[in-house]
């Protein structure tokens, strides 16, 4: 009989295992975008040994079942072997369809949590694959997408969460008393996320500097995940407020090409040095690329809800992907 400090070291084993992975959330809402976004997880080397990806899809609490007439034990059991057309089932088995072709390989494993108000709870199957790969299709309960979303983080951890987003051009305020659930997972997730928006691969990155350290990491990250595809195309960028500081945003995409060659032997297609408004020069520069890469935010979440972000003001306004690296 497995003891408290047997889960417990279970747990943190398992834990440590996923640390050495590339896994990536990604949000399945049955919209266009989403699998778009899923196709975009494979090119980014989804079909590693080293990558696991789990596609989610978040149920409101009891959502047709209160009404349904369903006995619980039978619909969690053609649940568990997705044979039932519960909502999100059939978007999940449609991702499900673009990750594996043939089956034969892969082994499957069951596993339902109670969920206390909900009579099927969340439930997932995980397909384990011979080379190492892992696909997780996740059905979980919670009030809302967004808040659906960050608990799953807190099961993982995950290197990326990809969500759809259809819209862009909406107002600071108008983010801030009603934000989408993009912009909730962009603001408030620990990890990197991926905005896909009108997404067409092959067109590469544009990742933005300014010189600080954290930007300079984040586009080191950058050039890792970059690495991660087929064809890596990487860009740079750094906006100078006004001419006088052109000679400085010249340097910094020097400094960070040089960087990149010497630490990690990895070549940017070209670089960029733009005069005005960030957000503007970088929306506009961007739109060429396949998505936008920004560093997160040193703002506390209160700050960034209420003040000017630059990665979030460029997750409003991009009519393309934008990626946001933590």
């Amino acid at each position: 009989m497995e003891t408290n400090d047997d889960i417990r070291r279970e747990l943190e084993e398992q834990h440590e295992a996923r640390l050495q992975r590339f896994r990536i959330l990604v949000c399945i809402d049955g919209d266009d975008e989403c699998y778009r976004g899923l196709k975009y997880a494979l090119r980014m080397g989804g079909t590693r040994a080293d990558c696991d990806i789990i596609l989610l899809y978040v149920r409101p609490i009891d959502q047709g079942l209160a009404s349904g007439g369903l006995q619980v034990r039978v619909a969690r059991e053609n649940l568990l072997n997705w044979g039932i057309e519960l909502p999100g089932i059939r978007y999940l088995k449609k991702g499900l369809s673009m990750l594996i072709e043939d089956d034969s390989d892969w082994v499957s494993e069951t596993a339902h949590s109670d969920v206390q108000g909900d009579p099927l709870g969340d439930n997932k199957i995980e397909y384990r694959h011979p080379s190492g790969r892992t696909i997780v299709l996740k059905l979980k309960t919670a009030p809302d997408a967004a808040s659906g979303i960050l608990d799953q983080y807190e099961l993982g951890p995950y290197n990326l969460i990809i969500v759809g987003s259809g819209s862009s051009g909406r107002s600071r305020l108008m983010s801030a008393l009603a934000p989408s659930t993009a912009e909730k997972i962009a603001l408030h997730a620990p990890c990197s996320v991926f905005v896909a928006r009108e997404l067409v691969a092959g067109h590469g990155h544009l990742v933005c500097v300014d010189g600080t350290p954290k930007a300079m990491d984040a586009a080191k990250e950058e050039a890792i995940i970059a690495a991660r595809f087929p064809d890596p195309k990487l860009s740079a960028i750094c906006v100078a407020p006004d001419d006088s500081m052109v000679a400085e945003a010249e340097g910094i995409v020097g400094t960070l090409d040089k960087a990149l060659k010497d630490e990690l032997n990895f070549d940017l297609k070209a670089t960029y040095v733009r005069v005005g408004d960030p957000v503007e020069q970088i929306v506009e520069a961007g739109k060429d690329y396949s998505a936008i890469v920004l560093g997160g935010s040193t703002k506390s979440t209160l700050q960034r809800m209420v003040s000017s972000s630059i990665p979030l003001d460029v997750v409003r306004k991009a009519p393309n992907s934008v990626m946001i690296i933590r």
